[in-house]
């Protein structure tokens, strides 16, 4: 089977998805509530960019709060708890991630909150709306529990 090489006149594919991308950093209670949503960036935005462009990760050094955070968080400073990366680890940084992993999942469950919208899920708005329409989400979600 031959191939056709590529026309300069044809345009690049489009994503299998159709939607935009986004990045929007949470801080939630230690129960798993949603405090605060940031606005939300490009999706091709790293995750440790967007906190320290939110100045969240400034605010959490200043108030002292105990973090947890996933392994894009490292480098933020030693305030944010991150867990050990690697293939082969000795048996108390495993224990210490899965450790990690269990206080973390309750800050997995918030942002399962807000996937669960399913106007979030099917967005294909600029980053601007989508910023008005998480903190919609927000308060809702507030004045429903």
């Amino acid at each position: 089977m031959r191939r056709r090489p590529p026309q300069p006149a044809e345009a690049a594919p489009v994503a299998p998805h159709k939607r935009h991308g986004m990045n929007v950093q949470v801080i939630t209670d230690p129960f798993g509530r949603l405090l605060w949503a940031s606005a939300a960036l490009p999706g091709s935005t790293h995750d440790l960019t967007a906190a320290r462009e939110h100045g969240s990760i400034d605010a959490l050094a200043t108030a002292g709060p105990k973090c947890w955070a996933d392994k894009a968080y490292q480098g933020a400073g030693h305030h944010v708890r991150v867990p050990f990366r690697g293939r082969r680890l000795k048996r108390w940084k495993r224990r210490h991630n899965s450790t990690h992993a269990e206080i973390r999942c309750l800050g997995e469950q918030a942002m399962a909150v807000l996937k669960g919208w399913r106007l979030l899920r099917k967005l294909r708005c600029s980053t601007n709306r989508i910023t008005d329409i998480v903190k919609a989400v927000v308060v809702l979600h507030h004045a429903s529990t």
